[in-house]
């Protein structure tokens, strides 16, 4: 058999046992070109002009590249030592190093840029699907096309170019070392699984769960007034990374060893054979997988955080702008309102038109403010907007009376309240008293005046006119009207939206529109979601492929003692038992600590974001879960194979 055939047998052998890697090799290669494409193509110019979004797919670019970089190289890694009884054997006929490398380097060169053709296509085919997608997220009007950048091809063509070069030069440097009995005992190397837990690994199960269980406990607190200072807040923030990532370390380290071997040892050495398929490897396997292990589950943990963060303010746009947009279009300026109010009479528009004067006043608070979460506030003296309850149907309140009106999750995490006490309106010449009666949740006024989301004092109108004859003018803003505009019918919303843009502002913040408010947070947590969402399932696909690879090596150095197991009488289906259940703990404990790492992250601060919660943050869990669960379905059919072939 010449070189040229060995190579041809060899490269269909590594087709059929490979395809999961060369499925993830055109899938990153066909992302990476769509994601190179968007920079190149004219139609992106409404994205680049409104949110930078050029500057955020090139970064995103060169994250892709990282992710895939990385896979790689570790993917080859796995193969050439799957591969080294093979190589050594080369060796042991006469082959030189080098021709073994030629070989070796020329499988590699098809399978690699076969793929890499293959993944170009792809990614020209699908880049107006994915533009498509960027554009639907962002809420831009523009027209998707299907154009083949040669740019983008010559980039992508380079930069795996270099990775391949990487690669070679790794493999070179395998071989150049590696003798050939070492080649023969590469695969067969493993940890001893028979001595026992020593003191320190003890120690390290233990450490594992306690520093875990503490990040989470501080992650809990950090909103809650436990930390007043922002020095102390960022401290808390490094301390629970520290926590997290070592404890996770430890927790594969020794804590899984540990907690398995409390259960080998309640059952008193009567494993089953589910105990001996699954938890036995399991508990030797974990161990030196550890720092894999540990960046798969906290890049894991960042992704669906930073997704579920991104989709948290998407999914609360409109409830988010109606916080700072206290009606449909608002304004601070007469005269501005005026004119807007002209346009919808001459387009027939009918709306509604609600006026506030607005007050800014110094507030003692003391008394009906939860002093636990205080936050570096100084509730003796805090400057608060007060309008009357004059033009608030819902409102009507006597002279000694007051309520506050604006509330959501970031107001009660920084400035919990109780539901009743007392207020002081302090004046420049005298301190109005006010007995507090609650809380009302709607925004009566824009943000302009609100300082975005701090709530409005309503009054009595006789008390905000004894009032406003005793301000300090020095707290007093520019403009100290509101003039809100509802338009009655939603359907005639877009058109007035459109009247709005004509109308001159002469300073922006001061005059909104509501959709115009969701439509920017939409773009911008839109292409955020665009670029998370790309590189999550990026690296879900990459982290999925080396935990499925593992275990094919794992499969192939067990199938001995499976071999002795079926001598012994048990079928395929005894064995598949114990294996589903090892896979069940091989994928689903990264998984379950990955996800238990992003909710306590999300739920530290995902009021900062938006209004809702849950739905986001559990359709990313939910998406995340299903697409990682393939590759455990992948490895079991893996193994249904290797058991089938056992005996």
């Amino acid at each position: 058999m010449s070189i040229n055939q060995l190579i041809w047998r060899n490269l269909r052998t590594n087709l059929k046992n490979d395809y999961l890697y060369v499925f993830a090799l055109i899938f990153s290669v066909a992302l990476y070109f769509a994601f190179v494409t968007l920079q190149y193509d004219p139609s992106m110019d409404a994205v680049e002009g409104s949110i930078k979004g050029e500057a955020g797919i090139r970064t995103a670019s060169v994250l892709l590249v990282a992710i895939v970089g990385i896979f790689l190289l570790y993917a080859n890694k796995i193969f050439i030592k799957r591969r080294s009884k093979e190589i050594g054997l080369f060796q042991f006929i006469g082959m030189t190093k080098s021709t073994v490398f030629r070989i070796v380097g020329t499988e590699s060169f098809l399978l690699y840029f076969g793929s890499l053709l293959i993944g170009s296509f792809l990614g020209f085919s699908v880049s107006r699907l994915i533009m498509m997608i960027l554009f639907n997220l962002t809420g831009v009007a523009n027209i998707a096309t299907l154009q083949f950048s040669l740019l983008a091809f010559q980039q992508t063509i380079l930069v795996f170019a270099v990775i391949y070069l990487v690669m070679m030069l790794s493999n070179w440097l395998y071989l150049k070392k590696q003798t050939i009995l070492a080649l023969f005992h590469t695969v067969s190397s493993t940890e001893d699984k028979v001595r026992k837990m020593s003191a320190l690994e003890v120690l390290t199960g233990v450490l594992g769960v306690t520093f875990i269980l503490a990040g989470y406990y501080i992650s809990s607190q950090l909103f809650s007034g436990a930390f007043t200072g922002m020095k102390e807040l960022f401290l808390a923030m490094l301390l629970i990374l520290a926590l997290v990532i070592i404890g996770t370390y430890l927790f594969y380290k020794g804590s899984v060893r540990f907690l398995l071997n409390l259960y080998r040892r309640s059952r008193k050495g009567h494993l089953n054979l589910n105990d001996v398929v699954s938890l036995s490897s399991l508990m030797f396997r974990m161990r030196s997988n550890a720092m894999l292990l540990t960046i798969i589950t906290t890049v894991s943990a960042l992704a669906i955080g930073l997704l579920s963060l991104s989709y948290i303010s998407y999914y609360s746009a409109e409830q988010t702008a109606a916080d700072y947009v206290a009606a449909d279009f608002s304004f601070s300026s007469e005269e501005e309102a005026t004119t807007f109010t002209e346009l919808l009479r001459t387009d027939g528009i009918d709306y509604e038109e609600h006026v506030h004067e607005v007050l800014h006043v110094d507030v003692n608070i003391e008394d009906i403010m939860n002093t636990s979460a205080n936050f570096n506030l100084d509730p003796s003296r805090t400057m608060l907007p007060v309008i009357s309850d004059h033009g608030l149907d819902d409102v009507r309140l006597s002279a000694n009376e007051a309520i506050f009106s604006g509330y959501n999750d970031l107001f009660q995490k920084f400035l919990s309240l109780r539901s009743s006490g007392t207020i002081e309106l302090i004046g420049m010449e005298q301190t109005l008293s006010l007995q507090y009666i609650g809380m009302r949740e709607e925004f009566p006024v824009s943000d302009y005046f609100t300082n975005g989301g701090m709530p409005v004092i309503v009054v009595n109108e006789q008390t905000f006119a004894q009032l406003k004859e005793d301000t300090d003018p020095e707290l007093q803003y520019r403009n100290s009207h509101y003039f809100g505009i509802d338009i009655t019918d939603s359907s005639e919303l877009q058109q007035a939206n459109t009247l709005y843009a004509t109308v001159p502002i002469e300073l922006e913040w001061t005059s909104k529109s509501r959709l115009d408010t969701s439509a920017s947070q939409k773009m911008n947590m839109g292409l955020v979601m665009f670029i998370v969402g790309f590189l999550g399932l990026a690296f879900l696909i990459t982290s999925g492929c080396i935990l499925y690879f593992k275990q094919m090596d794992e499969g192939a150095e067990e199938q001995w003692s499976y071999t002795i197991l079926r001598k012994l009488g048990f079928t395929s289906n005894d064995l598949m038992h114990g294996i589903r259940l090892k896979q069940l703990f091989n994928f689903g404990i990264p998984l379950v600590v990955g996800l238990l790492h992003s909710y306590f992250a999300v739920q530290s601060g995902w009021f900062l974001f938006g209004t809702e919660l849950w739905t986001p943050m559990l359709a990313v869990m939910g998406i995340y879960t299903v697409l990682y669960s393939v590759f455990g379905l992948l490895s079991v059919l893996h193994y249904r194979k290797i058991v089938k072939a056992s005996l």
